[in-house]
């Protein structure tokens, strides 16, 4: 019983570490690819939608200093669902 015990609370301790990243375009342009690059964060706490800040594409160009945006990707990452981020990358000039 002891040695089921223990699995158990490896089990639920290795899940509370594990999360799970994801990278996606979501954008691409006929500009040329540029050498500046924009991030803007947002995180969401307990599957709730209220986020502490923007994730906008237009602020993360401005971030970067971007006029001609390039390409757009959006990584997610995400802690059992408890803890969210979305992160919006932006390239270009």
């Amino acid at each position: 019983m002891k040695k089921l015990r223990n699995f158990f609370l490896l089990f639920v301790g290795i899940a509370l570490l594990s999360s799970c990243s994801l990278t996606l375009p979501v954008c691409a342009t006929s500009n040329t690819v540029g050498s500046k690059v924009g991030t803007a964060t947002a995180t969401g706490y307990l599957g709730i939608l209220f986020f502490n800040a923007d994730a906008s594409i237009q602020k993360a160009a401005k971030a970067g200093n971007i006029t001609k945006i390039s390409t757009v990707d959006l990584q997610k990452t995400s802690l059992l669902n408890i803890i969210v981020t979305y992160k919006t990358i932006v390239t270009g000039e």
